[in-house]
């Protein structure tokens, strides 16, 4: 019976192992599952060199051509106008911006004034006597000599001896200290030199003024000057009258320019000239970010592709039999958002829009519109 057990066991055993030897046999046998390769859809364009024209674009702010900055050459106490001292606020030339209070400085002028008649009427009678020749000029001068009106320039003085006289009494200085007080008293009204607006206001009706205190900032608002940086190789693109296109960031809006100053210096720094272009227009601002578009040579037989296609500056992805081949080229001239190059054959499929983890050799499917619609 042991013996029976015995043989029945090995048996299963030999069993067992045969079956566990063909399982491992067939695993080793079973083909391998297929990776299906995954096929990106890129965006092509063919390329047709032609003539392309270089375009210089440069950028800056707009600054008013006439701008003034208000300073208060007096002390005083800021009055009301007719018109509210505010930004936005417009002048017409000669219309007062800023009246300061004068009151005391009027009665020193007064007081100045009145100095200067009395020393002239002291000395009316030494003139008499000793330059009789000359006594009807001065004898003029005191007769139309008005307290409230801008003091008259003295007579001429004729001789040596007459301006000595005239000196020793202390007429011109007199004189010159009453005229001081006068110019100083102009002072406290501000008048607008040109037709202009309020752009900037520090200080407000009531407000104590010190001297050398800055009050606001008038412009003109009908002509402004932009500042564009170009490269000093393109220097002899640059002309004083030559008139240069210029647009708003959104290409919404356009403008015709003129450039009226260029800087004889090149900046180190960036190896650009500066150039000062004059504009006019409506819907223009102080400040306003402004481009400037210049028209140079144009360049023949070459393309122009946007600037983030470019692989390592001088690279781009074309695409043979439908894989992707990383070829050079010739960079002929970059701005802001696209490039001129030159080394492309004419029907080249040139990538047309930049596709994540491309690489050279890389299997891809052209977009076709066609089918697609």
């Amino acid at each position: 019976m042991r013996k029976t057990i015995s043989i029945a066991l090995a048996v299963l055993l030999l069993a067992g192992s045969f079956l566990l030897a063909k399982y491992l046999i067939d695993s080793k046998n079973k083909p391998k599952p297929q990776v299906n390769k995954i096929v990106k859809t890129v965006f092509t364009e063919t390329v047709k060199n032609h003539s392309v024209p270089i375009l210089i674009t440069a950028n800056g702010n707009l600054v008013a051509k006439n701008k003034i900055e208000l300073f208060s050459e007096v002390l005083g106490v800021l009055i009301a106008t007719s018109k509210d001292f505010r930004p936005g606020t417009t002048y017409k030339k000669g219309e007062t911006i800023i009246k300061i209070n004068s009151d005391e400085f009027y009665a020193n002028l007064q007081a100045q004034k009145s100095n200067l008649f009395n020393v002239l009427t002291a000395i009316m009678p030494d003139i008499q006597l000793d330059f009789p020749t000359e006594y009807p000029k001065w004898e003029s001068y005191l007769r139309n000599f008005d307290m409230n009106k801008p003091i008259e320039a003295l007579p001429t003085i004729n001789s040596e001896k007459e301006k000595f006289f005239i000196s020793g009494r202390g007429v011109f200085l007199a004189y010159y200290n009453a005229k001081n007080l006068e110019v100083k008293l102009n002072k406290h009204t501000i008048r607008a030199p040109f037709n202009g607006v309020l752009t900037e206001v520090t200080v407000n009706p009531g407000t104590l003024i010190r001297s050398g205190q800055k009050l606001g900032e008038f412009i003109d608002p009908t002509v402004y000057e932009i500042s564009a940086s170009v490269k000093s190789e393109f220097r002899d693109l640059l002309a004083i009258g030559k008139s240069v296109e210029i647009y708003n960031l959104e290409k919404t809006k356009s403008w015709t320019g003129k450039v009226v100053r260029i800087n004889a210096k090149v900046d180190s720094n960036t190896q650009t000239i500066e150039a000062f272009i004059e504009v006019h227009g409506d819907n223009l601002k102080e400040g306003q970010y402004l481009e400037v578009l210049l028209q140079a040579k144009s360049e023949e037989n070459a393309y122009e592709v946007p600037r983030n296609l470019l692989i390592e500056n001088s690279k781009l992805y074309v695409v043979k039999d439908s894989i992707l081949d990383l070829i050079p080229v010739n960079l002929v001239y970059e701005n802001h958002n696209s490039v001129v190059i030159k080394g492309l054959e004419n029907g080249t499929q040139l990538l047309a829009k930049p596709v994540p983890g491309s690489h050279s050799g890389m299997l891809v499917k052209v977009f076709n519109e066609n089918k697609a619609e």
